[in-house]
């Protein structure tokens, strides 16, 4: 009974993990993941701003996401989801 629990809990993970990230899911890993790599090289100060822009640009997408969401009508959430 045990064994059966655990094998189940363990298709159910492999099952998670091949079905694809909903787009909000994957505009956060996708802003996450720059930041870190932002955080991690190093750049020369003159380049400051560039990845300040990057940043801003990749965090952008899921904010757009959302508040295109929260739009009053369809035609809200379709130019939200393109300007995204």
């Amino acid at each position: 009974m045990k064994n059966e629990k655990m094998e189940n809990e363990e298709l159910n993970i492999v099952e998670e993990a091949e079905k694809p990230y909903n787009i909000r899911h994957r505009c956060f890993h996708f802003s996450k993941d720059v930041i870190k790599f932002i955080q991690e090289i190093k750049y020369d100060r003159i380049y400051y701003s560039l990845f300040d822009q990057l940043i801003r640009s990749t965090t952008s997408i899921g904010a757009n996401m959302v508040e295109g969401g929260a739009g009053s009508t369809n035609k809200d959430f379709i130019n939200f989801m393109h300007i995204s």
